[in-house]
């Protein structure tokens, strides 16, 4: 279990040192804006979505490794992804984050987010994992307003 621990610490610090699809995206057609205010995360994620579907994932802004990491796995995961898609992954690594995934088929079909999924042991950083995720949903949603996990 020990090997499997490090391995997920390393996917972590791999996405906090160099985030995916760090940045603003020139041609996101939505955007919402995530902020916790007891940590100071604060990140914008950019959506180009088209006919449903994720085109392209952007993501700005600062916040621990925990939420960057979860910001540039999250957005390297939904290219591709239908809204609807995009909507189910968010309610598992919810649940994954808040400890109440059992089921190891709904699990395994993370992938990578996987590596987060010792966050549950820490609910404080439960908000920063699901920081940009509440930020995504409501992107999808066109809602402008600033989500927080406060």
């Amino acid at each position: 279990m020990s090997d499997l621990g490090d391995l997920y610490q390393q996917v972590i610090l791999d996405h906090n040192r160099s985030p995916r699809n760090f940045g603003k995206l020139a041609d996101a057609n939505r955007q919402a804006e995530g902020y916790n205010p007891l940590c100071g995360d604060h990140f914008t994620v950019y959506l180009k979505v088209e006919n449903g579907v994720i085109q392209d994932v952007g993501f700005q802004g600062s916040g621990c490794a925990i939420s960057k990491a979860s910001s540039s796995l999250m957005s390297a995961f939904l290219k591709g992804k239908t809204q609807e898609e995009a909507e189910k992954l968010f309610q598992t690594f919810h649940e994954m984050v808040m400890g109440k995934l059992s089921e190891p088929e709904r699990l395994e079909s993370l992938g990578k987010l996987v590596a987060l999924s010792g966050v549950c042991d820490y609910p404080a950083r439960v908000k920063c994992a699901s920081l940009a995720w509440h930020a995504m949903i409501a992107a999808l949603k066109g809602e402008s307003r600033e989500v927080s996990t406060e």
